[in-house]
């Protein structure tokens, strides 16, 4: 959400993402002090930058150093699936900035080349911890694997 508020202001470039962070770690640090049950964060995490690591650990930090649990889910599909997914009616909808689809499946593509966004085997070290491969599930069946991994 925040990127889609800054995009059009400030396009892909460092001072958009310096931004989103900033208002990601204020909303987080205000929304730990809630009693709201709950909160899903979607991130792509490029596992090959050492500040991705460091969003990541912050976040956490937030929220467990107010008692709450944190749970990771990682989601890994093949790139044929997230060009698929990239162009549907509820993306779309909800993400002004994947509409230009020429461009969007361009950035999407050209990330595969300089991001790592799949993790190795065993270098995220957290109890609460799931890596699924979504390609060939639908978001319910994702749900409910997340819900009995978590006995949620």
């Amino acid at each position: 959400m925040t990127i889609e508020f800054l995009q059009p202001y400030f396009g892909f470039t460092s001072e958009m993402w310096d931004l989103s962070n900033l208002m990601r770690e204020k909303f987080f640090e205000a929304y730990s002090k809630t009693d709201n049950y709950g909160l899903v964060f979607t991130f792509v995490w490029a596992f090959n930058h050492k500040e991705d690591w460091n969003l990541v650990e912050g976040i956490t930090n937030i929220f467990k150093s107010k008692g709450a649990e944190v749970y990771f889910v990682e989601l890994e599909a093949d790139l044929a699936e997230r060009l698929i997914r990239n162009k549907t009616p509820n993306r779309l909808e909800h993400k002004p900035s994947k509409r230009n689809i020429e461009q969007s499946e361009q950035r999407l593509v050209a990330s595969m080349d300089r991001l790592r966004l799949t993790s190795r085997e065993g270098e995220i070290d957290r109890d609460n911890y799931i890596k699924i491969n979504n390609t060939l599930l639908s978001t319910k069946e994702v749900a409910l694997k997340i819900k009995d991994e978590f006995q949620l």
